[in-house]
């Protein structure tokens, strides 16, 4: 009788099981980053989401550290931390990049066992405080009932949070009230996006300004969507074969001559060749030169490791499915598409795609365990709720994507606005070549060119994951900080 009398208690638990609204618990900590010892808080919690009339309409978990040990908290940057999806948790960023602990993995980026976190000695928390925020429905984020208990409907909920301008808007509310709550108002802000976050924070930066109030100081795009920014036809198919060459000569599989070469030199020859000679070539279409055609299915099938057949039989645009599937066919393995190193085995080597991303499985190995472990043990906060690490979103409203617009007209407003852009070479999703066309189109007027970098590392779409580019992206980042927190009393002008 006693044992059916806890099942009964433990089966009503569950079924009422929801998020805390408001909740905030800090712990104290301390770290050391690039040799210096740094002391900082932990603050994870939730907090509300409101309407127009004032009512909590969802909550969203958020991490927040703080360096403790310096003069002037209040004036010391922010940096504001989103992962992508749409439908992504910040687990990505938070424990594998700029937060700091990090998972166990090897140098390489591999999971290993036991499954848990370590010391970063690489985190930008010694030069700026970093919120991991959480969109509604990953982690612990969640939709609330409305004041008579009820779930908005799914299409209401679309308009509310589910799509490019609904997340944009509610977000730039949300970190009106964060900033406000913990005083950070005077510091320096930069926004930080990763892969569809990237849709994300270019919007954020034009809705805080103009509808916030609130002006940035930079904006880091890590493994760029297209933000917007169109690149059909031609271009697209054009754009990846960079890509295709940097995993070819990472898996060994170009010519000698290339192969000997190192990456970056190899990566130079191609990129030009792509603009100069592919592109038009592709424009060209079906009346293409017959000899010209010849010579571009030559030179495609060198710099990409496939076979003139392949190529030919590909009309020169060669997809990426097909591409993670044929490159390593006689080898029985397919590459990953987030990470083109890692590898993968199909049911059958035949076929054009393959069966399964072999990197996404091998990170929700390490990623998930870990975030579970962390914010329970080590961070205290202890909830039933299951963590998101991909929520329910979708249908996603991708109409009026104009963020790369919204990005430029912030950057045009607001002369202290600076964009920093990161990719790694083997990512297939987001390509890098992709990224700095985008960065060559945000500004077509090339007034504010100098306000636009762009940084490249030898992994995939977590370039962060791969020890040495770990190290290196977050000194790039650290630098870009540094570089942009303006001298006291510089005024934001374009002077004559």
């Amino acid at each position: 009788m006693l044992m059916m009398s806890v099942t009964l208690i433990a089966n009503a638990q569950e079924f009422n099981r929801q998020i805390e609204v408001e909740s905030a618990v800090v712990t104290e900590h301390k770290t050391q980053i690039n040799g210096e010892r740094v002391s900082y808080s932990a603050t994870t919690g939730t907090q509300p989401v409101w309407d127009e009339q004032g009512e909590a309409v969802a909550t969203l978990f958020y991490t927040f550290y703080q360096r403790t040990d310096v003069k002037s908290d209040e004036v010391r940057p922010l940096l504001i931390s989103f992962n992508g999806g749409p439908g992504s948790a910040s687990v990505w960023m938070h424990v594998a990049y700029t937060g700091p602990r990090i998972l166990n993995i090897d140098d390489e980026g591999y999971p290993v066992q036991p499954y848990g976190v370590q010391t970063n000695p690489y985190s930008v928390l010694d030069v700026a405080d970093i919120v991991f925020v959480n969109p509604v429905n990953t982690a612990y984020s969640r939709v609330l009932k409305d004041a008579e208990g009820k779930m908005p409907s799914k299409e209401q909920q679309q308009d509310m949070f589910f799509g490019v301008n609904a997340d944009i808007r509610y977000l730039a509310e949300w970190l009106n009230t964060f900033v406000t709550r913990f005083n950070k108002w005077r510091s320096p802000k930069y926004l930080i996006g990763e892969s569809y976050g990237t849709n994300r924070v270019s919007g954020l930066a034009l809705a805080l300004q103009n509808n916030q109030w609130m002006y940035l100081n930079g904006v880091v795009l890590v493994s760029p969507t297209d933000i917007g920014i169109d690149r059909q036809g031609p271009v697209k198919a054009a754009n990846r074969l960079p890509y295709f060459a940097a995993t070819a000569w990472h898996h060994q599989k170009l010519p000698a001559d290339l192969q000997a070469k190192d990456l970056y030199e190899v990566l130079d020859e191609v990129e030009r060749y792509t603009i100069d000679s592919y592109l038009p070539a592709l424009a060209k279409g079906a009346f293409i030169d017959a000899e010209e055609k010849q010579s571009v299915i030559a030179n495609v099938a060198r710099f990409s490791g496939l076979s003139e057949q392949a190529v030919a039989q590909s009309n020169m645009d060669i997809s990426t499915q097909f591409f993670w599937k044929e490159l390593l066919r006689d080898e029985g393995k397919t590459i990953g598409r987030l990470d083109s190193r890692y590898l993968g085995i199909d049911k059958k080597e035949t076929g054009d795609s393959p069966d399964y991303w072999a990197e996404l499985t091998s990170w929700l190995h390490s990623f998930t365990p870990a975030i579970n472990y962390y914010l329970r043990e080590e961070l205290n906060y202890k909830t039933d709720i299951k963590y998101n690490m991909f929520g329910p979103v979708r249908p996603w409203d991708r109409t009026n994507d104009n963020t790369g617009e919204n990005l430029r007209l912030a950057m045009a407003q607001n002369p202290y606005l600076n964009v920093l852009i990161q990719a790694g070479y083997y990512d297939g999703a987001t390509n890098y070549f992709d990224a700095k066309y985008t960065m060559w189109q945000l500004d077509p007027s090339g007034k504010m060119k100098e306000r636009l970098s762009f940084k490249g590392y030898r992994s995939g779409h977590m370039m962060y994951l791969r020890r040495q580019d770990l190290e290196l992206s977050n000194q790039d980042l650290r630098e870009f900080i540094k570089n942009t927190t303006v001298a006291p009393s510089a005024p934001a002008e374009y002077p004559r």
